[in-house]
């Protein structure tokens, strides 16, 4: 992590390592792990920058014990170190990154990836410290810059299976009459294209909003201009909670195929004759310790067992949701804690009953916008645990009310969230608590992923045999 950091975390480099510091420092204490008294200086004079005596000593210290007694380090711990692996057999690239559910689902699916593009390292820090592929294979930056610069980076690029990626795309709305292409609010869209035709790829996933499926047909044709008629291509409207994903949740898919033998409406046939419709929220939120209303306001080190904690080492109860997202057994409890509400909202989601919003009659006389009940309706809901999950979106950095636990007075976790999104429990989200949130509302359903991944893997095998 500190090669990371170094490199994309220069202006709060410190910070950063402050943090690295008391997260290896804890998980060594919950795993009784003894620090080596003796050690020596090992890391390189780079990495010191203006880190103080005491923590480059100590920075040392804990690296050298990690190094030490790699062969004991359970796996989260391993996770600090080590990040030299790349699979070069059934490769993907993945754009717009994010904190990497979209990819994490094609991995989950037999890919495996060899270059990454994300914009914003805080969201790309969870991307890297989850799995083993080198600094060097991430390119932190706008994609415009990285297909302005392609020959510096083309040999990433070689022989391509998958790319992947989810632009940004503002100008999808169905009152918007010029074309896609020529928006500049999808100027993102525009240098995915750019890059999907360089690389050439076998195979392509394009996610986006549900309103880019009223221009499927001049979103086909924007893709055939570009990439040429060489690939077959569709665009699919899918709904997570099709897919035993416990979420409300639409995406568009754009699909794309250069194998002549295998058409993408074969690939799109097959994700949609695997639907199954059985896990509700409750489902996902089975087996958590439950949370007490965080009530003491700008504390963000808090953690202790009523609120929740950032790690804490846990044994879950077997359930069947549990062995649904998992694919290992993770002995930790990571990002469930809650954040700070106050009074007035505490009551509020004390009062209100499961499925009902702002308009309930429960909350009429401390609802803070009741003369405005028309424009905030669902400024608080809270959700049903025998239902599927509303769409879960990255505003929960900036509160939780709309999304209020059933049975609970507080908003969702992060885990919670994260496990209704069907990230596995052993995934770390790095950062600060609010853009936890950010990450996971962003994210791709990684068992939706795997679904639409394993529906291409099928074909990509039979062609490499």
């Amino acid at each position: 992590m500190i090669k990371f950091y170094y490199q994309f975390f220069k202006k709060n480099y410190k910070v950063k390592i402050q943090q690295l510091i008391t997260d290896i420092t804890k998980l060594l204490n919950l795993e009784d792990i003894n620090i080596c008294d003796d050690f020596t200086m090992d890391l390189e004079l780079k990495y010191k920058c203006n880190l103080t005596e005491t923590q480059w000593n100590r920075l040392n210290q804990l690296y050298f014990t990690l190094e030490a007694k790699k062969d004991i380090l359970p796996t989260i711990l391993k996770k600090f170190i080590n990040k030299n692996k790349i699979d070069r057999k059934f490769t993907f690239v993945d754009t717009f990154a994010g904190c990497g559910g979209l990819s994490l689902g094609m991995e989950y699916a037999g890919f495996n990836p060899v270059f990454v593009n994300e914009i914003e390292p805080k969201f790309l820090e969870s991307y890297y410290f989850n799995r083993e592929l080198p600094v060097e294979n991430y390119f932190c930056d706008d994609i415009k810059k990285l297909v302005l610069n392609y020959k510096l980076y083309k040999h990433y690029f070689n022989n391509i299976d998958l790319l992947i990626g989810g632009p940004p795309c503002q100008g999808f709305s169905m009152a918007n009459r010029q074309p896609i292409i020529d928006d500049p609010r999808n100027e993102l869209y525009k240098y995915y294209l750019e890059l999907l035709h360089l690389i050439q790829p076998k195979f392509f996933v394009m996610e986006n909003v549900k309103g880019m499926m009223n221009k499927s047909d001049e979103i086909k044709n924007d893709f055939l201009n570009k990439v040429g008629n060489n690939y077959s291509i569709e665009v699919v409207l899918l709904n997570a909670k099709d897919y035993n994903i416990p979420q409300n949740r639409e995406r568009v898919f754009v699909i794309g195929s250069r194998v002549e033998s295998i058409q993408a409406s074969n690939i799109v046939s097959d994700i949609l004759s695997k639907k199954v419709s059985k896990n509700v929220l409750q489902d996902a939120l089975e087996g958590l310790p439950c949370l007490q209303p965080k009530r003491v306001k700008n504390a963000s080190k808090l953690e202790n067992n009523d609120i929740g904690f950032k790690i804490k080492k846990f044994v879950y109860p077997e359930t069947e949701y549990m062995n649904f997202i998992n694919k290992e057994t993770s002995f930790y409890l990571f990002n469930h804690i809650n954040r700070y509400n106050n009074d007035r909202d505490i009551e509020i989601f004390s009062r209100l009953p499961q499925g009902e919003n702002s308009l309930h009659s429960s909350i009429a006389d401390i609802m803070p916008y009741a003369n405005r009940n028309h424009m905030f309706k669902d400024k608080y809901f809270k959700l049903d645990e025998n239902k599927v999950s509303k769409t879960i979106t990255s505003h929960m950095k900036h509160d939780c009310n709309m999304y209020i636990h059933p049975r609970e007075s507080r908003g969702l976790s992060p885990r919670e969230a994260a496990r209704i999104q069907t990230f596995p429990d052993d995934f770390v989200f790095m950062g600060s608590n609010n853009n936890w949130y950010a990450q996971i509302g962003n994210a791709v359903p990684v068992k939706l992923s795997e679904v639409i991944g394993r529906s291409i893997f099928k074909y990509l095998g039979e062609t490499n045999e």
